[in-house]
């Protein structure tokens, strides 16, 4: 008994000394946490996101926040897969000079940017991916700002200019997805379909194991988005023939798991995160919808 006391006041004199040398020394015990790569929407740019940087911050002193500088305001209408290789010849060498991992904050059309990026990247080590107000099924609407400025009055004809060579030019057009006229949308686009696996795509499964690399999906959005539309397709919901919403999990790319969306689920690595009150332009900057949906999953 005397040696085992004897061992237990050496340890503890140990661990003291440790501390104190450490303390001496001006050691840091803050944890290191993992970079996060916020990538931006639609007219949109690096500068509104200032707010949701200093939200990370103040949350997970010392994160290092990089929102990436590329395709910005206008250049944000150029089609998606040129958006895809240019943000993805940014955010290569981030990931590569993180050992542990990054995490991605991807709002509105960025979500889309970030899910091809996720999919057509054969070694990434993106841990969770936050797909903020995104149109993961597509856009087909009318009440939206935006929308009206481009297609006012003729959202339900868009379909006649989107699913056209001209039309692929147009960012808004790779993810317009019109439910009454879904034979001509598989045929006619080339990044959506192409990344919901909803055509015959020859690395589709190649695709599907690069996007399951990643921990977690977290899905956010909310009903007073008024951008997004159907707002559910921020939570992969959309408009059936007859324009009900039908929900994620009765969607046939979560039923066929085409991408990756159901297995993600039974690993328990999808999360919907539902946030009323909260507007398209607002959630970069809303302190609720990151206190609910966010900072929990940046860890």
């Amino acid at each position: 008994m005397s040696e085992y006391n004897h061992f237990i006041r050496e340890f503890i004199w140990s661990v003291l000394f440790v501390v104190g040398l450490s303390i001496t020394c001006g050691v840091s015990w803050t944890l290191a946490y993992k970079p996060v790569i916020i990538v931006h929407g639609l007219l949109d740019d690096p500068d509104n996101y200032a707010t949701l940087a200093a939200l990370i911050n103040q949350t997970y002193p010392g994160t290092k926040v990089i929102t990436i500088d590329a395709f910005n305001n206008n250049d944000s209408l150029q089609p998606m897969w040129k958006q895809v290789k240019g943000f993805r010849e940014k955010m290569l060498p981030i990931m590569r000079s993180a050992k542990d991992g990054v995490n991605l904050i991807c709002c509105s059309q960025g979500g889309l940017i970030c899910r091809a990026i996720l999919s057509t990247t054969e070694v990434h080590n993106v841990k969770t991916f936050i797909s903020l107000a995104a149109p993961q099924m597509g856009q087909f609407g009318g009440e939206s700002t935006w929308l009206k400025a481009i297609f006012p009055g003729a959202y339900k004809y868009a379909f006649h200019f989107c699913f056209t060579t001209l039309g692929s030019l147009l960012s808004v057009c790779n993810y317009w997805n019109d439910p009454k006229h879904q034979a001509r949308y598989r045929q006619n686009n080339d990044f959506l379909a192409v990344l919901n696996n909803e055509t015959n795509n020859p690395l589709a499964t190649e695709w599907k194991r690069n996007f399951l690399q990643i921990q977690k999906l977290i899905l956010i959005g909310g009903p007073d988005d008024e951008v997004i539309a159907p707002w559910q397709s921020s939570i992969f919901g959309f408009y059936d023939t007859r324009g009900r919403v039908v929900d994620i999990t009765q969607q046939e790319v979560y039923a066929q798991d085409s991408f990756g969306l159901r297995s993600l689920d039974r690993r328990n690595g999808l999360v919907v995160c539902i946030v009323p009150g909260v507007k398209h332009r607002e959630w970069v900057r809303s302190k609720h919808a990151f206190d609910e949906c966010i900072a929990k999953f940046l860890l």
